[in-house]
């Protein structure tokens, strides 16, 4: 049920005087200078607040830099030591590449010494049997 036009410049006309009625029968200018008041205190809290959030949010920039700083930290930390392991593995390589050149030179000289055994048999079995 929609209000008519006349409804609606009645309940303006009266409005005021009715927030009055409920005001504990204050006059008009009297609730008037309350509710200014009233802004005037809600005004202030929201300033209060604005400042504490200004405030909040200055703690989590500062705390949000010191943890990027730790990481920061952090990440140099694990930086340093893959280079330690890449160090050691590369002493490991060099250790392995040094026995693989003493293994081929000790087959080397293992064949060569079959092979002058192997001639000195021959030798005395030729000696040994004319």
């Amino acid at each position: 049920m929609a209000l008519a036009q006349e409804d609606i410049q009645f309940i303006k006309d009266h409005l005021g005087e009715w927030l009055a009625e409920q005001s504990l029968g204050k006059p008009p200018a009297v609730y008037e200078i309350e509710l200014r008041e009233r802004m005037v205190r809600v005004e202030e809290e929201l300033k209060h607040q604005r400042e504490l959030m200004r405030e909040g949010f200055a703690q989590m920039d500062q705390r949000h830099q010191e943890l990027r700083q730790d990481m920061a930290a952090r990440f140099e930390q694990v930086d340093k030591r893959f280079e330690q392991v890449d160090k050691r593995f590369e002493s490991v390589q060099q250790d392995i590449r040094e026995l693989q050149r003493r293994m081929d030179r000790f087959m080397i000289w293992s064949f060569g010494t079959t092979l002058g055994a192997a001639g000195l048999v021959v030798t005395l079995v030729k000696f040994w049997n004319p």
